[in-house]
């Protein structure tokens, strides 16, 4: 056991002041989508008197025809189905990558280091022309190819490095049993790799959750409209009413936290494995 000393305690405070930093956007976010509107213009930045939870059933029905309800579901099977391609297809290539050795496989993985550090936005335009002329323009099988393009070398990426740690010894067993390269893979190492597998879905969930950019652009003009662009559009209609906004926005992030919060533990065992 450590001895508790001044300096653990000075260590803890500093710790605690760190923490209720990050808080204040939070605390901020909460106070202000529960002010009345006229308190909200007079004080904006003081604790609201009376509390007026009404802001979140008006932040509910949304702007422009599209609910925040609608807009939750569509980001959902978006977020949903880009994080399980990315998934099922980025711990096999990475598997590949990794298991395979000399120039092939540096190259491969050069390959894909090199799409993490290109700017996506370069390849916008092209993007949309293809997905336009396969009709999958402002549809959820098109968001999904799109961001499964787009996230797949930090995908494989993440995967290479946790797969590289693994021990060889349970996939060559099971060689000398007679198993396939893919029935190894899925009985013995994709099992293995279930703390990197929530680090990649947490990550690339939160960046496809908030994207505002490339939802923008393709989901312009269509129904699918997902949380980012009907907040928005919201702030476009009560662009005076902040706490309506904030409400707003406070129901947008709640999905993605209490994701974090459910998959934290295995997040931070993805990262710690990875680095080992």
């Amino acid at each position: 056991m450590f001895p508790y000393t001044r300096r653990t305690f000075g260590r803890e405070l500093l710790l605690l002041a760190v923490g209720a930093i990050w808080a204040i956007p939070f605390f901020l976010l909460v106070m202000i989508s529960l002010k009345p509107s006229g308190e909200m213009l007079l004080d904006p930045t003081s604790p609201p008197k009376q509390l007026d939870t009404a802001n979140f059933p008006q932040a509910w029905k949304g702007s422009a025809g599209v609910s925040l309800g609608e807009a939750l579901i569509n980001s959902v099977v978006i977020t949903l189905g880009s994080v399980i391609a990315l998934v099922a297809i980025g711990s096999i290539c990475a598997y590949v990558v990794a298991r395979r050795g000399g120039r092939m496989g540096a190259g491969l993985y050069g390959l894909f280091v090199v799409g993490i550090i290109l700017p996506f936005q370069l390849g916008i335009v092209p993007a949309y022309a293809v997905l336009r002329q396969l009709n999958l323009a402002g549809t959820y099988p098109g968001m999904i190819l799109l961001y499964t393009g787009l996230l797949m070398p930090l995908t494989v990426f993440l995967y290479t490095g946790f797969v590289r740690t693994l021990p060889k010894d349970f996939e060559e067993a099971a060689f000398v049993d007679g198993a396939s390269r893919l029935q190894t893979f899925r009985k013995i190492v994709f099992p293995l790799l279930k703390p990197i597998t929530a680090t990649v879905a947490v990550l690339t969930g939160v960046m496809v959750w908030n994207d505002f950019f490339v939802q923008l652009i393709f989901l312009s003009g269509s129904k699918l409209q997902t949380l980012p662009v009907a907040v928005y559009s919201f702030v476009g209609e009560y662009i005076s009413q902040w706490n309506l906004i904030f409400a707003a926005v406070a129901i947008c992030i709640v999905p993605v936290l209490a994701f974090y919060l459910f998959a934290q533990k295995q997040l931070i065992n993805g990262f710690t494995g990875g680095i080992k």
